[in-house]
């Protein structure tokens, strides 16, 4: 991403925008703005921050346009900018003033646009000249070989260097959260030592599991018939004080997400494109295509209902959860073995 190179190498801008679903990336543009653009004791001092659901945005232009306290530079943040976005906002903004700001920026005043938003409304000429005078910091979730490389690079940032095995063996355990990720990469990096090479099993036994990491491997060890493993992973989340409602949860959505992979399959459907659709990430959406060989749709959709049915019964019926989950899995058993 050209914005973050320039911001890791002192290099600014007057006005940015920084928008997108995967925050990691954003906090770390808002990070860097924080240490590299704004020096001294008193650098505090010159950040400021302001939300366009609660405020009107000449308000922050106002503070844009007033001289840093003992300094050459000041920052500010602005949250939440609805109005280069199709939705409607409950705070009535001056976009002229924006507009002529935008088109004229203060020189000691980096201006930043900060907001979750998955996209904006290029119809609007707000937006067209925000795109025009900013530097665009579009944060998108990562696709598998964007991640793989995102990881690789981390692992060289903090001095090591990490294969594909262990990058995929990373992600089955971690998850796909990049803040987590970043947080495992370092600790890895420093057991391998200036230098050295994360392996797999140093990811295998150093990296804190996830609920949902341990489920996807309980989804696979069903779906590969490996019901003793499956079994254990289980009762090993049972000992941890995991609650079984939420392990069938998590384990429903699993088989839906499979379900759901095999019908757009059906339809055409790319992994990106499926990932895009679904909202989830490329991986996950690999992961259950390789498991939706092993069923038909008749079975994913018998499979669903047996999850629904328990559900209610952990809900209604007053049974040990704990037993309802051993039921579920010895029918699903008996189902998968019938196939």
């Amino acid at each position: 991403m050209e914005v973050l190179k320039e911001l890791k190498s002192g290099r600014f801008r007057s006005l940015y925008l920084l928008y997108g679903p995967e925050q990691y990336f954003i906090e770390e543009a808002r990070h860097l703005l924080m240490k590299k653009a704004i020096a001294g004791e008193d650098a505090e001092l010159n950040i400021t921050s302001f939300d366009m659901t609660e405020v009107p945005v000449e308000a922050a232009i106002e503070e844009a346009e007033t001289l840093p306290f003992l300094g050459d530079r000041k920052l500010v943040f602005i949250q939440n900018p609805l109005f280069f976005t199709a939705e409607k906002s409950k705070i009535d903004h001056d976009l002229i003033k924006l507009e002529q700001y935008l088109q004229d920026p203060s020189p000691f005043t980096i201006l930043v646009f900060q907001a979750r938003f998955e996209k904006l409304d290029e119809r609007k000429k707000i937006t067209k000249l925000i795109k025009k005078q900013a530097g665009i910091l579009e944060a998108k979730k990562p696709a598998e070989k964007e991640l793989s490389g995102w990881i690789q690079s981390k692992a060289a940032e903090e001095g090591a260097v990490i294969g594909e095995s262990a990058v995929h063996q990373l992600l089955n355990i971690a998850g796909f959260n990049l803040s987590v990720l970043a947080m495992e990469i370092g600790k890895l990096a420093l057991y391998a030592g200036e230098g050295g090479e994360i392996t797999e099993e140093h990811v295998t036994s150093l990296t804190a599991r996830t609920l949902e990491s341990d489920i996807f491997r309980l989804v696979d060890q069903i779906v590969t018939g490996r019901w003793q493993e499956a079994f254990r992973i289980f009762y090993d989340l049972i000992r941890l004080n995991e609650e079984p409602l939420k392990i069938l949860a998590i384990v429903a959505g699993q088989f839906r997400l499979i379900y759901q992979v095999k019908e757009l399959s059906k339809k055409g459907y790319g992994q990106q494109q499926m990932a895009g659709q679904l909202k989830v990430h490329p991986f996950r959406v690999k992961i259950a295509s390789g498991q939706s060989r092993s069923f038909t749709e008749t079975q994913l959709a018998s499979i669903i209902q047996l999850l629904a049915e328990s559900d209610y019964e952990m809900k209604s019926s007053g049974m040990e959860k704990k037993m309802i989950m051993e039921m579920f899995f010895f029918r699903l058993q008996t189902m998968m073995k019938a196939k």
